[in-house]
């Protein structure tokens, strides 16, 4: 039997997936377990965020810091769109609204029409040009075994986890802030927020975009190593992203980080243990059904999650979301 699957699901820890979700996840916990909006668009501040950078970079040209500010100011204009004449709405409403917006954007790129600057269905390739030119690492490989990386991937991911590093940081130093003591407020009762005088319409539409604008850097990093597709940010992203948040702790700065990197080694592991099941005729499946049998068992996990420990591995139980 070949258990070298175990070794490439350990090597997820290190995985550019890993660090753009992880990103992405913390963006949406900022969203969702410290403001409480019901955030179901995150996959479109990702779509958003992706082709900002892509096509200043690949069809435009632009320098790398360039793109990236692109990107960022793709996913603000976004929040606001979005925001504007939403945040007002009931958390329900708000859900359906931002699943609604995230679709729309992901459909929108695949027009046929904007198949010259968007790649349509194709998406776009050559968004790591602009990032290698900057890579400092000599050429070589790096690591041992099946964990070996060439210099350009080996940089993408020493320049993803220093951005989540810091991504922490900055998130972490926000919610000790005056600032994160309001959205906290507003998480809990945001009529009694409101009625101290605070606006708090304006510090709901600031945490949306600070959620957008993480999730623009994290599929920079996602995109770099292989290309930007535009069915690769639909509803799953975003479910994955709840699973992970749920996961590690929605009311917390590490708990997103710590629950990307469990959710990709295990979501590795199920499928090479499925495939070995299958390849020794212990489990009736084919390599077709692999796929759907996985996210069935994705999904058990997250119902599990949500019913005996809602606050996540790192969360507190007084700051779970779900009620028992």
């Amino acid at each position: 039997m070949d258990f070298n699957f175990i070794i490439l699901a350990i090597g997820q820890i290190l995985a550019p997936q890993t660090i753009a979700f992880a990103l992405a996840a913390l963006g949406l916990a900022v969203c969702f377990g410290f403001t409480g909006l019901v955030n179901f668009g995150q996959a479109g501040f990702m779509a958003v965020g992706g082709y900002g950078f892509a096509i200043t970079a690949v069809k435009f040209g632009w320098p790398l810091w360039a793109s990236i500010l692109a990107a960022i100011l793709a996913a603000v204009v976004f929040a606001f769109i979005l925001g504007i004449p939403t945040l007002r709405l009931r958390s329900d409403y708000l859900a359906i609204v931002t699943i609604a917006a995230a679709e729309i954007v992901r459909y929108t790129v695949k027009t046929p029409n904007l198949t010259p600057v968007t790649g349509g269905t194709d998406g776009i390739n050559g968004s790591s040009r602009s990032f290698d030119s900057i890579n400092p690492i000599p050429v070589g490989h790096y690591g041992f075994g099946i964990l070996t990386y060439n210099q350009d991937d080996l940089f993408v991911i020493i320049v993803g986890w220093v951005t989540v590093a810091i991504a922490a940081l900055f998130v972490w130093q926000l919610m000790r802030s005056p600032w994160g003591r309001i959205v906290k407020g507003i998480r809990e009762d945001e009529d009694a927020v409101r009625a101290l005088g605070k606006n708090v319409y304006w510090y709901k539409m600031q945490a949306l975009i600070i959620g957008g604008v993480l999730a623009a850097l994290a599929v920079i990093i996602n995109i770099v190593p292989t290309s930007l597709q535009p069915d690769n940010y639909g509803t799953q992203t975003t479910f994955f992203l709840f699973t992970i948040m749920l996961l590690g702790g929605a009311t917390t700065v590490l708990g997103p980080i710590l629950g990307s990197i469990i959710f990709w080694i295990v979501l590795s592991l199920t499928d090479g243990i499925l495939s070995l099941l299958a390849a020794n005729h212990l489990l009736p499946i084919t390599q077709i059904q692999q796929g759907p049998v996985r996210f069935i068992l994705v999904g058990i996990a997250l119902i599990l999650i949500i019913v005996f420990r809602p606050q996540g591995i790192l969360g507190k139980k007084r700051e779970a979301q779900f009620g028992a």
